[in-house]
């Protein structure tokens, strides 16, 4: 059985280079330097390094300044560009949708004979903990008591009403729901067809072959990986800084009001020591690898969070929750298109859009080299429909069933409760909205220390994945790099979240995230282009008459049988033995 998966292995891996792979002698990371355990690329590694310790040093340097011209930076670019960030998911959006349903849908990451690498549980836990974890976990509360209050412009409800409550839950959904998603599922698409299916470096200069040719392994191509090395490190870093926040807030808030035992000090310097610590565990995590710490902690968020989803269901209003679900997903669905191209300039309520959507957009535009190369790292062996289903729907249905149970709850409290909630997230802020809310049902204390632990672990699992992305980055496009390299990445990252935000606060994390996310839409908008062609030619060669002549070679081995789609198109080259090729 292993003698004859080799054999097919060997086969197909020759079949999608002889056929598939470009013509080019270049190969991953063949001009990189390799030192003290380090295999780096000779420009993209230093070239970065450089220009993130500027960015710190004038961030500290500076102070005030830097902090007051962050936030003017911050406003020109939601109000003079909040347009195209609007327009451009939504052009993703469409663009992955006809990648799933058009013919090139059956085309498989990796080839005609690629097996999946992860079970199907096990990706979704790994995409799900990469792309949303601490986000989900910091806003699912304090985001829809903020619209409570103060009614996105486009619903024009009465503030804290029942209407009110309504436009919240659609306005957060929104924000988590499909279009981030089509952000993250457009670009691992993209990594993971050039990199599996041409065989080229697993970095985003990859991604413009169609368009560079060899010319990606140039200056072009060193551009397109240094955007994405900021936008990748600066949208890990202001994740990394909500989420040590919240657990700074929850570490105080759990163990002195709940518990009464200490109360921690919420300030910068616990936050940097708390990213410290966190980081450490995180480095350890790193260096035993994506099966070993990645995969496993990611599985470990998944229960946690079905753990404490379940639990606010039982003890929560479990009725309230799920009307809560069902009309938010009504009206979310009712006004998606509508709220999708809201700027507020015709009309009043711009100010959610530029404070909200487009900070949203950008972030996770930022964010989307990190997740959407994780993605792609981990998708091997499924189709194009299976992948932008998987990645489009399911993790957003999801992100509506938590953000109702707990959002829902906290809205509870506000209409029908003592109100204690939305009081102590007026009082003291949004990090500890979730753990007030918590604290307004049975076993408070107990689900408040679950919920920290869970923005830990969210923690440790966006800086492993962050830090697997980053090294492909800055090694020329290698699938596996060196573990003091890894280590050295999660230090970085957790550095990076540390000075920044103890010398600029959460506004410099979130105007890097947005200023690097505005010339990185414009490559995801080319990155359409780029990826409709490199699915077009892989669509011809399955089409082709040497393509027909080789699978007709192989249908008359015994030990192989070809799948075909209805319309004879060559989806699967399996082992004859293989109990799945009867499938």
């Amino acid at each position: 059985m292993a003698d004859a998966d080799e054999t097919t292995g060997s086969m197909s891996d020759g079949l999608q280079v002889e056929l598939f792979h470009p013509e080019s002698d270049r190969e991953p990371g063949d001009t990189n330097i390799q030192a003290l355990g380090f295999d780096i690329h000779p420009v993209v590694f230093p070239v970065a390094l450089v220009i993130i310790a500027l960015f710190i040093a004038v961030t500290v340097i500076l102070g005030d300044q830097a902090a007051s011209a962050y936030t003017a930076l911050f406003n020109f670019i939601g109000e003079n560009f909040g347009w195209f960030y609007l327009l451009a998911v939504n052009v993703f959006i469409v663009v992955l949708l006809f990648f799933a349903f058009s013919r090139y849908g059956k085309i498989k990451i990796g080839g005609v004979e690629a097996e999946k690498e992860f079970s199907d549980f096990s990706w979704m836990a790994m995409l799900f903990s990469a792309g949303m974890g601490i986000g989900l976990m910091f806003f699912s509360v304090s985001e829809p008591l903020y619209y409570f209050q103060n009614v996105p412009g486009f619903f024009g409800a009465e503030a804290e009403t029942g209407a009110a409550a309504s436009a919240a839950m659609a306005q957060t959904f929104f924000h988590w729901g499909f279009h981030p998603w089509a952000v993250y599922g457009l670009v691992g698409l993209g990594l993971a067809f050039f990199s599996f299916n041409r065989g080229l470096p697993l970095t985003f200069r990859s991604i413009f072959w169609p368009l560079l040719g060899e010319r990606i392994y140039g200056w072009p191509g060193h551009l397109i990986d240094l955007v994405t090395v900021f936008a990748t490190l600066f949208g890990l870093a202001t994740s990394l800084g909500l989420g040590v926040a919240q657990v700074n807030t929850g570490l105080s808030y759990v163990g002195g009001d709940l518990l009464g035992l200490v109360s921690v000090p919420t300030n910068p310097l616990v936050q940097v020591l708390l990213i410290a610590g966190i980081t450490g565990i995180a480095t350890l995590s790193v260096a035993a690898g994506l099966d070993g710490g990645v995969k496993r902690l990611s599985t470990i968020n998944l229960y946690l969070m079905f753990a404490l989803l379940g639990f606010l269901l039982l003890v929560g209003p479990t009725v309230f929750i799920l009307g809560s679900w069902v009309e938010g997903l009504g009206a979310y669905f009712n006004n998606i298109l509508a709220l999708g191209f809201f700027r507020g300039t015709l009309a009043p309520g711009g100010g959610t859009v530029t404070a909200w959507t487009v900070f949203y957009w950008g972030w996770w535009i930022a964010w989307s080299p990190f997740v959407g190369m994780f993605i792609a790292r981990i998708s091997k062996g499924r189709t194009v429909r299976e992948f932008v289903l998987g990645v489009l729907v399911l993790p957003a249905m999801f992100s509506t069933i938590w953000l109702s149970t707990f959002g829902g709850s906290a809205l509870y409290n506000s209409i029908a409760g003592n109100g204690a909630a939305l009081a102590t997230y007026n009082e003291v802020g949004q990090t500890v909205a979730m753990f007030a809310m918590l604290e307004q049902f049975p076993l408070g204390a107990i689900s408040g220390i679950l919920a920290t632990l869970l923005v830990i672990t969210f923690f440790v699992t966006s800086s492993d994945s962050g830090s697997l992305v980053i090294d492909h980055l800055t090694s020329g496009g290698k699938h596996d790099v060196p573990k003091v390299q890894r280590i050295f990445w999660a230090i970085t990252e957790g550095l990076v979240a540390a000075i920044l935000l103890y010398g600029g606060g959460l506004t410099a994390l979130q105007t890097a995230a947005i200023t690097t996310g505005l010339p990185f839409a414009v490559i995801l908008c080319l990155m359409c282009y780029t990826v409709y062609l490199g699915l077009r030619n892989e669509y011809e060669i399955l089409e082709s008459e040497e393509f027909a002549e080789t699978i007709e070679e192989l249908s008359d081995r015994e030990d192989v049988d070809v799948v075909t789609a209805g319309d004879e198109m060559v989806t699967d080259i399996r082992d004859g033995d293989d109990p799945a090729s009867s499938d």
